[in-house]
């Protein structure tokens, strides 16, 4: 799926009530005072008000959204807020308008099966990512290869698994990416999705200064 299909997907739900992700990244980010955080995908911006609340004035947080409707209603739900350790920025995914190695934590709720070039955006992730940084991810992975006819199924792309890859190949992009320490946090039990499987996952992992892409 292309940007501009990802934003037509979010663009309406901007204002909606609905929630967005297959998990709780936040949750289990363990953000500390000072940190500098991003957030990919960060939608009306809840978790990015979170965190930047458990990081401190000291800290800040970014969070990235390919919507500008997204951009406009978490921005102005930090100004009602008084949050000022906070940016939203519009962004693609594969190339993130940000300097290399600026985040010591980078999180995800549910968005990263939406990229098409998956070792695109997991090379961001790692270009971003301080030397000892990490990354805390909650995403949905199939149980075989997504069939074609799903791909552009309004009702698969809307329930966030249309344009997911197998477990195998995740992991896979994830490592040879050049992250360490891989863990996985969280994974639900397989569910039936059209006519696969489809599971959801948190993984953590970090960058240190020994890894290469």
């Amino acid at each position: 799926m292309n940007t501009i299909e990802i934003a037509g997907r979010y663009s309406a739900l901007a204002n909606d009530t609905c929630c967005l992700s297959c998990g709780g990244a936040a949750d289990k980010s363990e953000a500390e005072t000072g940190e500098v955080c991003i957030d990919l995908g960060s939608g009306r911006g809840t978790d990015v008000l979170r965190l930047a609340e458990e990081v401190g004035p000291k800290g800040f947080v970014y969070g990235i959204d390919v919507t500008e409707e997204m951009i406009r209603k978490a921005t102005s739900t930090a100004i009602k807020m008084g949050v000022e350790n906070v940016k939203f920025i519009q962004s693609d995914l594969e190339q993130i308008q940000l300097e290399d190695e600026v985040a010591n934590l980078i999180i995800s709720n549910c968005t990263l099966n939406h990229v098409s070039n998956k070792a695109k955006i997991w090379a961001e992730i790692y270009r971003l990512l301080k030397n000892g940084g990490r990354f805390v991810i909650s995403d949905i992975y199939s149980s075989e290869s997504v069939p074609e006819e799903y791909a552009n199924d309004p009702v698969a792309v809307a329930e966030c698994w249309a344009g997911s890859i197998t477990k195998e190949e995740y992991i896979a992009i994830v490592k040879a990416t050049g992250f360490k320490d891989f863990r996985i946090l969280e994974e639900s039990v397989p569910y039936q999705k059209g006519k696969i499987e489809v599971s959801s996952f948190t993984i953590s992992a970090t960058k240190d200064e020994y890894s290469c892409c």
